[in-house]
C-alpha cells in the first residue's frame, strides 16, 4: 500500500487518482505530521510500503513571519516521518522544491548542486531534505512552479485576473519550469516503479518566465490581455526568490525512461482537462 500524506491537496489527489487501488490517502484530521505521536500512530496501524508526504507549508512570503509553522511543517514534521518510516522500514518519498537553490549557477540545477536557499521557505524545506535522510529508505523529488486542478496556483490567478483586466505586470526576471501536477504524479510513480532511491528533480521540459508563462496562458486560453514585464525588485516581495532555479531531469529520465513533455504542451493539456 501507498500512502498519500495530504491526500486532499493539488498533488495529492492527482496521485490518488493514478495510483488507484494502491494508494491511501489521509489528510489533515486524521495526521498531524508536526506530531511524533501522531505520526507513529498512523503509520503503525496502517503499515505502507511506501509514503509519499505531499504536506507542506507553501505560503512562500507568509513562511517569513511564521518561522516556528514553517520549521515544523517542511523540517521537523519530514523527520518524524521518516523515523516512523524507518522503524516500519517504509519508503519515505518527500517532495522538495527548487527553491532550496539560490538561482545563481545561471544553468539548470543538478541533483548534486550545492543548497543555498534565499529564504525562510527554502530553509525548511532544506531542513525537509536532510530530516528525510533519517529513513534508510527515502526518495527525494524536487520540482517547481506547480500547478494543476485541484488547488490555488499561478495559471488559474492568470485566468481569473484576465477575466477581468485586458492588462497585466508580471516579472520577467525570475525563470523555471512550470510543471502540471499530474505530470509530476506521473514521475513520482515512475521513480517508485523503478526502485529509484535517493534525490531527482522532475519538471515539465524546457523554461520561461513568469511573463511568459501569462503569455502563454492568455494565449491557450483564448484571452486577449496584454502581459507587461517587471523585475523582482520592483515586485517587493516579502522573500526572496531565485532568479534562475531551472532543474535538470535528466537523471529521471535515464533512470525511469520517462521524459516528461514541455511546460507548453502541459499547460495546453492542463487547459483542456479544465474545459470538460
Amino acid at each position: 500500500m501507498i500512502l498519500v500524506v495530504g491526500a486532499k491537496g493539488m498533488l495529492g489527489q492527482d496521485l490518488m487518482a493514478l495510483l488507484g487501488d494502491r494508494g491511501h490517502g489521509i489528510d489533515i484530521g486524521e495526521i498531524d505530521i508536526t506530531s511524533p505521536e501522531s505520526v507513529l500512530k498512523v503509520i503503525g496501524e496502517l503499515k505502507p510500503e511506501v509514503v509519499i508526504n505531499c504536506a507542506a507549508y507553501t505560503d512562500v512570503d507568509g513562511c517569513e513571519n511564521n518561522i516556528e509553522t514553517a520549521m515544523a511543517v517542511n523540517g521537523e514534521g519530514v523527520g518524524y516521518l521518516a523515523m516512523a518510516c524507518r522503524d516500519m522500514g517504509s519508503l519515505l518519498v518527500h517532495l522538495s522544491t527548487d527553491y532550496i537553490f539560490d538561482g545563481g549557477k545561471g544553468t539548470p540545477y543538478v541533483e548534486d548542486d550545492a543548497p543555498c536557499p534565499l529564504s525562510i521557505y527554502g530553509e525548511s524545506k532544506l531542513a525537509g531534505e536532510m530530516n528525510a535522510a533519517f529513513a534508510p529508505e527515502h526518495l527525494i523529488v524536487r520540482t517547481q512552479w506547480l500547478y494543476g486542478l485541484h488547488g490555488k496556483n499561478f495559471v488559474e490567478t492568470m485566468l481569473r485576473l484576465g477575466a477581468e483586466k485586458d492588462e497585466l505586470t508580471v516579472v520577467d526576471d525570475q525563470i523555471g519550469s512550470p510543471t502540471w501536477a499530474i505530470d509530476l504524479a506521473r514521475a513520482i510513480v515512475a521513480l517508485i516503479d523503478a526502485g529509484c532511491r535517493g534525490t531527482y528533480h522532475a519538471a515539465n521540459a524546457e523554461y520561461c518566465s513568469w511573463n511568459e508563462f501569462a503569455k502563454a496562458i492568455f494565449e491557450e486560453a483564448g484571452l486577449n490581455v496584454t502581459v507587461r514585464p517587471m523585475t523582482t525588485t520592483e515586485l517587493n516581495r516579502p522573500a526572496r526568490r531565485p532568479l534562475y532555479s531551472t532543474l535538470a531531469c535528466d537523471k529521471l529520465a535515464t533512470d525511469t525512461g520517462l521524459h516528461l513533455q514541455s511546460w507548453r504542451d502541459a499547460l495546453r493539456c492542463y487547459l483542456e482537462l479544465r474545459s470538460k
